[in-house]
């Protein structure tokens, strides 16, 4: 599935339903194991927000006094008010600044158990591949890392916006009808009139923000995809930089790296475009809100029917109404981030769902003593067969030799033992014991030589000398002083080294099984026989399924496998 279709089906998906599916994303950590701390947190938020409404509607108070001791020319009142204010000012202060820290801690607490939740699942029964190989979503490290700060901070500010919001809409709209007074129109008497101007302003004001900028949700989506995009791009050229060097492959990765950056390019200038039309509307409506109020209630303050405090305190609960009920018009482009983000989370979550329902065609299992293949058939992509209707037994102790043409399936065959090729029929049966995986390219994890070493296992496992024995024994002695050191070996070692140092971690592993594609295909002969032998040596018993090309290697199995015309067929042993 590419990308394009990937959006298209996650749209028709998720519309009509986005809601739901989003508030089932949200919901878990509210009922999680850290409810009580995040409900406590959230608590006091609220509590938070309602005070610092509750300052607002003090300070609209305050200005009708304080308006009108001006008015009056109040000398002594005007200086109470003053000091009054700062009062109210820094309590004020005070709320909005634990306001700010509490959203911050609650935030990062809630980022932290999705981030957690989202590591499992996405490393779980190899989901992390399998979305990878079946190219299902993409750039699933930004969806984890930045796509779920984004929507922790966004659904917490808007939604404790909103709510504050509606407080206030409520409290401003009880001040701004008692203090309006009604207006006669056409013969009709309109109670309040000031909160129906408040509400028609800022419903077409609503409306009108929406048309213009209702293609903000798609290309936010789009800009942070092609964003990720163009960073993994450089990421390859970091890991590739060697390749590339020698290649002299520095125009053809300009060349890519520039397409990259022309859609981030062409994406965001059609984000100003349609921001720009979206800010010269706002922007227009916020300056003409400024003097609406006025222009509607200055008849009755000319009619001498109010003061000048009055005035001011209808002019302040005008605009906080106003500003309340056009909320959407002020939060619009963060909602159409949000949604964004949203959408990216939903696709990703849809992509991991379905890569967990999807039953594996191959029953991959572990049973019994030996390694059993039966009526085994494996298939490409394109519906194409690698292999059909094999049948293998491998017995404890045995060591098998997997030969065969480039592109038969012999590392697709150690791939199904692997729990890692989805398309195809029959069943393995692994044997029920230790076992370990070598691949052609070794991972090397960053950080000390000592974690490579053990890896998948902690460093702490074995004992300090043992390290030092194997890279001697697999003819590593100059990395032995150097076992505590971090760095990024991957790239510090030739692939010759990575190899011998993937061996050297066999024999600290001590697998009864040991599976090997290609594993020493980076080595000369001599380096190739002084492994194996080690193998042999040190692990008496040990079976191992190995997967080469070199004759140099037959010596070292006593039974030869060859894939020919998509079937196994066994060798004689010269």
């Amino acid at each position: 599935m590419n990308q394009n279709a990937e959006y298209s089906a996650v749209n028709d998906a998720v519309r009509g339903q986005f809601l739901r599916r989003t508030w089932a994303m949200i919901t878990p950590y509210w009922r999680s194991e850290e409810k009580g701390r995040a409900w406590l947190l959230l608590a006091a938020l609220i509590g938070l927000s309602l005070f610092s409404v509750a300052i607002s509607v003090w300070i609209n108070h305050w200005y009708k006094d304080f308006y009108n001791a001006l008015e009056k020319k109040d000398t002594a009142a005007f200086w109470q008010l003053i000091g009054y204010f700062g009062a109210i000012a820094a309590v004020a202060i005070l709320g909005a600044v634990y306001r700010l820290y509490l959203t911050q801690m609650l935030t990062i607490r809630w980022r932290a158990w999705l981030t957690e939740k989202h590591f499992a699942r996405w490393l779980a029964d190899k989901n992390y591949y399998q979305l990878e190989q079946g190219g299902y979503t993409d750039n699933p490290d930004q969806r984890i890392s930045e796509d779920l700060n984004n929507f922790t901070s966004n659904t917490l500010g808007l939604g404790l916006g909103l709510l504050r919001n509606i407080v206030s809409l409520v409290s401003f709209s009880i001040i701004l009808w008692g203090v309006s007074g009604s207006i006669e129109v056409f013969g009709f008497t309109i109670p309040g009139y000031m909160f129906w101007c408040a509400l028609v302003y800022a419903g077409i004001g609503s409306w009108i923000t929406h048309l213009i900028g209702r293609r903000l949700i798609g290309l936010s989506n789009q800009q942070q995809r092609f964003e990720a995009d163009l960073r993994f791009s450089m990421v390859r050229v970091r890991e590739n930089a060697e390749s590339i060097a020698l290649y002299n492959g520095v125009p053809n990765e300009n060349q890519r790296l520039s397409a990259r950056f022309g859609k981030v390019w062409r994406n965001f200038w059609d984000i100003m475009k349609v921001s720009k039309r979206l800010t010269f509307f706002t922007a227009g409506y916020e300056q003409i809100a400024i003097i609406f109020p006025f222009i509607v209630a200055a008849p009755r303050y000319f009619a001498g029917k109010i003061e000048l405090g009055e005035l001011m305190q209808i002019n302040s609960a005008f605009g906080n109404v106003q500003g309340n009920f056009s909320w959407f018009i002020s939060a619009y482009a963060d909602l159409a981030s949000w949604r964004a983000t949203s959408d990216r989370l939903l696709s990703f979550h849809q992509a991991m769902s379905e890569n967990e329902q999807r039953a594996p065609a191959i029953d991959v299992r572990p049973e019994g003593e030996r390694l059993v293949v039966n009526d085994l058939g494996m298939d490409l992509a394109d519906g194409r067969h690698l292999l059909t209707d094999a049948d293998m037994t491998v017995e404890p102790g045995q060591r098998v030799m997997l030969s065969g043409r480039s592109g038969s399936g012999k590392s697709t065959l150690l791939r199904a033992m692997g729990h890692l090729w989805p398309a195809g029929h029959g069943s393995i049966r692994l044997p029920a014991a230790r076992y370990l995986f070598l691949p052609q390219k070794p991972y090397l994890p960053i950080g000390t030589l000592k974690a490579a070493l053990s890896y998948p296992q902690a460093d702490s496992v074995y004992p300090p000398e043992r390290y030092a024995q194997v890279l001697e024994t697999c003819r590593l002695p100059h990395l032995v002083g150097r076992l505590d050191e971090a760095n990024h070996w991957q790239r510090m070692l030739s692939p010759g080294e990575q190899q011998r140092l993937a061996f050297a971690r066999a024999l600290l592993f001590a697998p009864q099984w040991l599976y090997m594609d290609e594993a020493t295909s980076a080595m000369d002969e001599e380096d190739e026989a002084t492994l194996y032998q080690a193998l042999i040596d040190e692990l008496p018993g040990l079976s191992i399924v190995s997967v080469g090309h070199r004759s140099s290697l037959k010596r070292f199995h006593g039974r030869h496998v060859r894939i020919e015309g998509g079937r196994l067929q066994e060798q004689l042993v010269s």
